[in-house]
């Protein structure tokens, strides 16, 4: 094994699905030695015929205790990864770092009654380890999941969700998560309308959950694009809501996703 190989592991592709012509998941075999905290994310690289390797990072959407490894992706147009995923059958190889990173993780926040998960796009992969952690289940007495797409199809893994209040291992917790499906180019029944940062300043999003966005019971997870971490950041700190550091307690914690 090369210098270079002792920081990756050989993994299979189990299972590839098409949810829409722009987003796919994947799932892969897992290195017994890999470990994660829910929220992390891993780099995968795949080799070109050229015989250089392209990495990208994404988070998990599996659980720290699974057997395998489950990703959410959007296609990027003539991106060097997905493009050289889209050649990739069942049974082909992937490589997985050795390490995971990042720290959208729930020991940012050392206290706090309600957990408020903010996913735009594939940013909710993060949060859907999460929800498998039993972690956020004992810890927090509200969970509020909102995820915000463009168009009602985008919306991913909607039997997941659904079925995650009745796992075996939740018993009577499973009552304390919410979920909020938002879409902002359509009117969907069922889902809220309009942008994140809207509805938090309209005061919709506090409506819906039946809960308040407030500094001293509230922590904040934002996962999606750029601009709205930049915008919700914007709207929760004029509540006093402010980002978790690690020389200062704070009620949100973010990852840029892309």
């Amino acid at each position: 094994m090369t210098a270079s190989e002792e920081k990756f592991t050989r993994q299979r592709l189990l299972e590839v699905q098409t949810l829409t012509p722009n987003l796919f998941t994947l799932r892969t075999s897992r290195d017994p030695g890999f470990r994660f905290t829910a929220g992390q994310f891993a780099r995968l690289g795949v080799r070109k015929p050229s015989g250089c390797i392209v990495w990208r990072a994404y988070s998990m959407v599996s659980a720290p205790h699974d057997e395998f490894l489950d990703f959410f992706s959007i296609v990027v147009p003539d991106g060097e990864f997905t493009s050289e995923l889209s050649r990739l059958k069942v049974g082909d190889e992937l490589l997985v770092d050795r390490q995971a990173f990042g720290f959208l993780t729930l020991d940012r926040f050392p206290d706090g009654r309600d957990l408020w998960l903010l996913a735009t796009g594939t940013g909710i992969a993060p949060f859907l380890s999460i929800l498998q952690d039993f972690e956020a289940w004992q810890r927090f007495e509200r969970i509020v999941l909102v995820y915000s797409v463009r168009e009602a199809r985008e919306l991913a893994y909607q039997q997941l969700i659904a079925e995650l209040p009745q796992r075996d291992y939740l018993e009577e917790l499973g009552s304390k998560l919410l979920y909020l499906p938002v879409v902002t180019r359509e009117q969907v029944p069922g889902a809220l309308h309009g942008r994140i940062t809207t509805l938090i300043e309209n005061g919709e999003l506090e409506r819906a959950a039946d809960l308040q966005l407030i500094p001293e019971h509230s922590r904040i997870m934002l996962c999606g694009n750029p601009q709205m971490i930049e915008d919700t950041r914007a709207v929760l700190k004029t509540r006093d809501l402010n980002l978790a550091l690690t020389r200062r307690p704070g009620q949100v914690a973010v990852e840029n996703y892309w």
